[in-house]
Parts: structure tokens; C-alpha cells; sequence
């Protein structure tokens, strides 16, 4: 079975950046799940595993505008340290979250100051050309409960 929309697909990957150092895998884990053509993973990826089918092993390089887009000088900010979540003692280079009206957002520290610190909330993948090597495990019809809830159940993907 090839992948297309309304299946159910699981992959191993390892990630690289531009210089080919290795910035995650999921190898010696589970493999990654998701319902394909649901935007459940970046659109560059999901359009680099149609068509594909169990078995298959191949990579994909992933351009800025495909992945997690171009990184944006306007989000950048000060806000107060009591808005972060963190451990430890604050540092730049820091994957923390800021406390918002809508949740917590992933950002990362650009300088850290006592009572204050300068963040970016791009993606911290943003502006970045990606490689995924890619190997898929399975493929399969997804049930009709996945595709409305837009998302694959079971191991993987969503428990309900």
C-alpha cells in the first residue's frame, strides 16, 4: 500500500541540520505515527512520503519555507524571568516556555538577565534546511474515527 492521503503511516527518522550534525532519531524508539494528509507533520516531510510504501528507505531535505519557515527578526522580546519556565539558572541558548494567555510557547533564551530576558519565539528549527532519513514500517488504511478526529490512534499517534 502506498502512502496517501487518509492513511496511517509509521517511520523511523534521524534529523540533520545543514552541516549533517544529527539533532534527533527516532531510532531505538518507537517509530513516528501520524494520519497523512491531515497536517499532522511539517508539509515538506508529508510531501516527501507520498507515494511511498512500507520498506521504502530514503531521505528528504527539507527547505525553511517547507518546514518550520523563515525565521522572523520581529519575534524577538524582553519580557519578565517570572513569565519563563525553566530549571537551573537561566542561560542563552535555552529551550524554556513563556507563560501566556493561551498556554505556554516554547522559546528560546537570547540573553538572560536577573529580572529580565530577551527571547525568540520562532520555532527554533525556523530558517533552518532539514534532512530526514527515512524509513518506513507501515502503512495502512486509517479508520474513520481517525480521519475525523484528524489524527491516527494506537500506538504512536493518539490514545482516546
Amino acid at each position: 500500500m502506498q502512502i496517501a492521503d487518509n492513511t496511517v503511516v509509521q517511520f523511523h527518522y534521524t534529523l540533520r541540520d545543514e552541516t549533517g550534525e544529527e539533532l534527533e532519531t527516532s531510532r531505538g524508539g518507537e517509530p513516528t505515527t501520524y494520519l497523512h494528509g491531515a497536517d499532522n507533520i511539517i508539509k515538506g516531510l508529508e510531501g516527501a512520503l507520498a507515494g511511498k510504501s512500507a520498506g521504502d528507505v530514503f531521505s528528504a531535505t527539507v527547505a525553511p519555507q517547507d518546514g518550520y519557515g523563515e525565521r522572523k527578526p520581529d519575534r524577538e522580546q524582553r519580557v519578565p524571568v517570572k513569565h519563563l519556565m525553566y530549571r537551573g539558572k537561566l542561560k542563552p541558548g535555552m529551550a524554556v516556555h513563556l507563560n501566556t494567555r493561551n498556554g505556554a510557547v516554547p522559546v528560546t533564551v537570547i540573553k538572560a538577565g536577573r529580572h529580565s530576558a530577551d527571547i525568540d519565539t520562532n520555532h527554533p528549527m525556523a530558517g533552518r534546511t532539514l534532512t530526514f532519513d527515512i524509513e518506513v514500517v507501515e502503512v495502512r488504511e486509517a479508520s474513520a474515527e481517525e480521519v475525523a478526529h484528524g489524527h491516527a490512534h494506537g500506538p504512536g499517534g493518539h490514545q482516546h
